[in-house]
């Protein structure tokens, strides 16, 4: 019924069409295209009335010259106008609209007759036009081919040739230097590729777009048209990582829509989980929760199960459990209890069911419903059983992880099977922090539990740190947590053993003895009982042989006694690397969890004497590593600590192995940071002199060089880990105000730059986070990165041409330095103080003009001179010693492109000055307004300050130098001169700046312009 249902609709449809067409009347093109631009209009009539007249139409080159006549109109029009839409829409349309279905049964006969010769026709004027000088033809153009093609049937063919010439001229306009233009290139070129097809050129252009293409919307439009293929997959993940939110979010789409999860590596599904969860845009997480994961979940038809193994969550555990978060927020909470069907009466697993994937589902699932609230604390109840029951269930598995022996471990399915058990008990571990513990029952249950697992010898050293950390999270009190760690470090590193007592020669002697009168007595015993036999005797007799039977039951049992040695349990205690790195495991998670206001106690300096200062010698490399953390974290709450073992630590990390050296150098970071540089001043290495406290100072102060050289050698180490930590260390340092130096800043800037630290993606990512947050924190870093300017720049430029440092742009490095110093960049407080004193960047100018004339022929002359037009000067107290330095620099300086700058700059200062002047001018008006008029009306000089000034001859000084500023370099320097004489003259009737602002910013710049200031208090 339904099929022959839906062939009626489609009859009557196509009786309804066929009516349209025969109500159509013939229309002109000019009319079609005037009524194509409104959008009202339904362009499927207007399509079907021009193809009935081109239809009667016996010679159609009139048509197609009529045709692409009014086209040229439409197509000069850049802007995206709604009416100029509609007619491409329209055009295209109607092009395509002579096309025959290949599924009917007009099918092609003659492949050489043409059978749309107005396509062909249009197609031809279009590609003709490709190269026109305007972009919007050229816009139009590739548009137009987009849509022609687009809109052609799937089954569609054009003529071999046609297709090479639309293919040519579609790879040439996506090197268009208009974006739009090459955006309607490529997506044209989408019916064109060939994905199967190594060396399709298409394919070869978009990959060479997505990498190369300035422009986010043309990467953007490519993504959304490229085929997905073994050869395009790679750029399309790249994508994922691109700069722009809009091409990322495409990027991860496409995957969703085009990609299914197997054509993806299990590194590759946790790299694009691991980046789109975690990207900073909330647009990109959405499209990554939404789309991506529900179509990879669709593709495993809903099983989550089976998507966690797509996924290797042994190895990828928080990738996965970031997937889990995102789709459990997508659902109701009541639906997510629906899927834990593998869970008994008793809310647990069956162990035998235990699987990698169940076990991180119902981690998960129970941590996101505790994070719910108030509704989560009560569905949580249906997930996880009481904590009794679930305290044996975790202590019977974990006793089950076999310990594998050296012959064993040689089985790669044997350790396989180990490691999934160490993941599964992971989880189950975990699952721990989603207990009820309120209840005093359950929760002394649970301890006991974790005690005893903690204690067992077979215990896997990926599960202390765990053990102990939901261990310490019960108990809230720091004495007992000292208290109780202490007693399963106790326990672990010394056991109670069964051993053989030593035999004591007395004893043995005794027993000897004791056997032998147990011998005489049965000898006796015997002899009587024979006589009492052959007497007749037989009620003694029969006493007697029951005396002999206890005496021999005796005498067995002293043999026996005398045969076996004596059992006695003793604590022994044992040192190997196993039970240490257990131990010292335990007590860092003990420390790190201990209150830092909490002073160390007896029991913790026992541990420290006995467990971790004797481990720190200790041949094996991870117990010394975990010594050295331990130490660390002891110095920490304890500053006598610091002070005693703060030089070992430093020896530590210049001597040992590279993961204990960076272990060393945190701990030193982290006191450094904590009681700040004089932590070094109270080291045991400090002397103090015959007179007591005289030498300590001194001491201290070469303790700290002595470690910021340490430090500062680091940077330049071979190993990468330790070179970054240095950086970071020596960044936190700096932003924390616990150290401050021009130098260190001048090295962490060359290491950014370095591109021997370009694979270095931490160093990268930490010196670019803290570069901008030190430089607008405060004035002050603002001149640290002033005085290590030209030093840094220096050191690029005496760079040897083997030296990585050689690549440095040196140019990007000084805008960054500009940049960084900016004072609009700092916080509102310290700029309302910059109104007030010279800027960084006025000192920065004096000393740029300074170093250009200590050598103006120098190549880096020029660079200098790029540098001073990116200042930010705002006319200050500087600005006359500035425009004196100019004016010298351009009488000085012969390169023409830097004469060019520095004439910029002096117009900007001398524009500024003006402004100053003039506001100047109009807040001293009224006390000066009628001595101008009467001195002006009766020609006389104003007096001031001993000097005679004409305000006519002021102008004619003042146009005068406006005038010379146009000139060549000769010129400009008189203009300089003039403007500096001329400041001075306007400057006595307003307000004349003081000498200690001067001199002031000669003391910053470190200059020597005393005879230039004699020279100019003689002539005022």
């Amino acid at each position: 019924d339904g099929i022959v249902f839906e062939k009626r609709r489609r009859a009557a449809e196509r009786e309804r069409r066929a009516a349209e067409m025969t109500e159509c009347k013939d229309m002109e093109i000019k009319e079609a295209f005037e009524k194509a631009q409104r959008g009202h209009n339904n362009k499927a009539k207007l399509v079907a009335a021009l193809k009935n007249k081109y239809n009667k139409l016996e010679d159609k080159t009139i048509f197609h010259e009529e045709f692409v006549h009014y086209l040229k109109f439409p197509m000069i029009v850049y802007k995206r106008e709604p009416a100029v839409e509609n007619v491409i829409d329209f055009v295209a349309k109607f092009a395509t609209s002579f096309d025959v279905p290949a599924d009917t049964d007009e099918s092609v006969e003659d492949e050489d007759e043409d059978d749309n010769p107005f396509l062909s026709y249009l197609f031809g004027f279009l590609l003709e036009s490709h190269d026109a000088s305007s972009h919007a033809v050229r816009f139009r153009v590739c548009q137009l081919v987009n849509k022609l093609l687009a809109n052609m049937g799937e089954n569609a063919q054009i003529d071999d040739d046609l297709f090479d010439r639309i293919h040519d001229t579609m790879l040439y306009r996506v090197k268009d230097k208009f974006p739009n233009v090459r955006i309607q290139a490529a997506l044209a070129m989408a019916r064109l590729q060939e994905p199967h097809n190594d060396e399709c050129r298409t394919i070869s252009a978009y990959m060479l777009i997505l990498g190369n293409d300035s422009n986010p919307e043309v990467r953007r439009a490519v993504l959304s048209c490229i085929a997905p293929c073994v050869r395009t997959l790679p750029g399309i993940i790249q994508r994922t990582r691109d700069v722009k939110e809009s091409v990322r979010k495409t990027a991860y789409q496409v995957l969703a829509d085009k990609v299914h999860i197997r054509a993806l590596s299990i590194a590759q599904r946790v790299h694009l989980l691991e980046q789109g969860l975690n990207d900073r845009s909330e647009a990109v997480r959405e499209v990554v929760q939404k789309k991506l994961l529900q179509a990879w979940l669709k593709l495993t038809q809903g099983n989550v199960l089976e998507l966690l193994h797509s996924l290797d969550v042994e190895n990828c555990q928080e990738a996965a459990v970031k997937a889990l978060n995102a789709m459990f927020s997508l659902s109701p909470l009541e639906d997510l209890l629906k899927d834990c069907g593998n869970l008994d009466a008793r809310k647990l697993i069956p162990v035998a069911g235990l699987t990698c994937e169940n076990a991180l589902y119902w981690r998960a699932l129970c941590e996101f419903v505790r994070s719910q609230g108030d509704e989560g604390e009560e569905l949580l109840e249906r997930l996880v059983p009481e904590p009794a029951i679930f305290a044996e269930y975790l202590y019977g598995y974990l006793k089950s992880i076999p310990v594998l022996q050296e012959q064993e471990k040689m089985d790669f399915t044997q350790v396989e099977n180990v490691m999934t058990k160490e993941f599964i008990g992971q989880q189950l571990v975990l699952l721990v922090g989603c207990l009820d513990t309120t209840e005093e029952g359950g929760r002394k249950r649970v301890l006991a539990v974790l005690q005893e697992t903690l204690a067992l010898p077979n215990m896997p050293m990926s599960l202390v740190s765990l053990l102990v950390e939901r261990l310490l999270s019960i108990l809230k009190d720091d004495d007992h947590r000292v208290q109780l760690i202490a007693e399963i470090v106790s326990d672990v590193r010394e056991p109670i053993v069964a051993v053989e007592a030593p035999t004591d020669k007395n004893e043995a002697r005794k027993r000897q003895i004791k056997l032998a009168e147990i011998k005489v007595k049965m000898i006796e015993a015997k002899q009587t009982l024979e006589d009492c036999v052959a007497a007749q005797d037989f009620c003694r007799a029969s006493e007697l042989k029951d005396e002999i039977h206890e005496l021999e039951a005796l005498s067995r049992q002293w043999r026996k006694e005398a045969e076996e040695p004596e059992i006695k349990e003793v604590r022994v205690e044992k040192s190997d690397p196993e039970t240490l790195l257990k131990c010292l495991t335990m007590c860092a998670e003990l420390l790190k969890k201990m209150a830092m206001d909490k002073r160390l106690g007896q029991t913790v300096n026992s541990l420290l004497e006995s467990l971790i200062l004797p481990s720190l010698a200790n041949a094996h490399p991870a117990v010394r590593n975990m010594a050295v953390v331990c130490l660390g974290t002891c110095a920490l709450h304890s500053r006598d600590i610091a002070n005693t073992h703060l030089l070992l630590l430093l020896q530590i990390a210049q001597l040992d192995e590279p993961k204990i050296r960076v272990s060393a150098l945190k701990a030193v970071i982290d006191q450094l940071l904590l009681n700040g540089m004089d932590a070094a001043q109270g080291s045991p290495a400090t002397t103090a002199g015959d007179d007591g406290a005289a030498a300590e100072p001194q001491s201290g102060e070469e303790n700290t060089h002595g470690i910021l050289a340490l430090l500062s050698g680091f940077l330049d180490s071979e190993i990468p880990e330790l070179r970054t930590e240095t950086a970071e260390g020596l960044a936190k340092l700096m932003f924390c105000g616990r150290l401050t130096s021009s130098k260190l800043l001048s090295r962490l800037l060359l290491m950014w730059y370095n591109p021997v630290t370009e694979d270095d993606t931490r160093l990268r990512h930490c010196l670019g986070v803290f570069f901008p947050l030190y430089a607008y924190a405060s004035r002050s870093n603002q001149e640290c990165f002033e005085e290590s300017f030209l030093p840094t720049l220096q050191i690029l430029f005496n760079a040897p041409a083997t030296s990585p440092l050689a690549e440095v742009d040196t140019l990007n490095v000084a805008e960054l330095f500009v940049d960084l110093t900016r004072p609009s960049g700092l916080a509102q407080g310290d700029r309302r103080a910059e109104l007030q004193v010279l800027t960084v960047h006025d000192s920065l100018a004096l000393r740029l003009c300074n170093e250009m004339l200590k050598d103006p022929t120098a190549p880096e002359v020029r660079l200098y001179a790029k540098c001073l037009t990116l200042l930010e000067l705002d006319g200050s107290a500087a600005s006359e010693d500035l425009l004196l330095l100019l004016g010298e620099v351009l009488r000085e300086v012969k390169d023409r492109v830097c004469l060019r700058a520095i004439e910029k700059v002096v117009g900007q200062l001398r524009g500024e000055e003006r402004e100053k002047a003039a506001l100047n001018g109009t807040q001293s008006q009224d006390a000066t307004m009628a001595v101008d008029r009467t001195a002006v009306e009766n020609g006389e000089e104003l007096q001031t300050d001993g000097k005679q000034l004409n305000k006519t001859g002021a102008k004619r000084g003042r146009k005068a130098a406006s005038t010379a500023a146009r000139t060549t370099r000769s010129r400009a320097a008189k203009a300089v001169e003039a403007a500096v004489e001329s400041d001075g003259e306007e400057k006595v009737v307003v307000t004349r700046p003081s000498r200690r602002a001067k001199t002031a910013a000669l003391e910053k710049t470190k200059m020597d312009l005393t005879a230039l200031l004699n020279l100019e208090a003689t002539g005022s």
